[in-house]
């Protein structure tokens, strides 16, 4: 084999992801967590319940247990347009008519 044939068998190896060269203990475990699948994929429950922690957030702020600023405000605009003698946004004409 030539130089050129061996040198382009080596750039092949290392586009295609055969190491030409032996790996260090520091490259050879950046290659294994890099070829590991991502956390996301391995966990199953990645994503809590969010229906069932809304749900409990809900009934604790009914029963004052728990404060929840964002739907103090939107309440309290409610009442307010309410005072002023507006419907809500969603019982205007276009609601009506179907």
């Amino acid at each position: 084999m030539s130089a050129y044939t061996k040198r382009m068998a080596l750039l092949a190896n290392r586009i295609f992801v055969d190491y030409g060269r032996p790996l260090d203990a520091k490259s050879a475990k950046v290659t294994k967590v890099m070829s590991e699948q991502p956390e996301a994929i391995k966990i199953k429950d990645w994503y809590p319940p969010l229906e069932e922690y809304s749900n409990i957030l809900a009934t604790l702020r009914r029963l004052g247990l728990f404060r929840d600023e964002h739907a103090d405000f939107r309440d309290e605009m409610d009442r307010l347009r309410a005072l002023r003698g507006k419907p809500r946004k969603t019982w205007g004409k276009k609601s009506e008519k179907s």
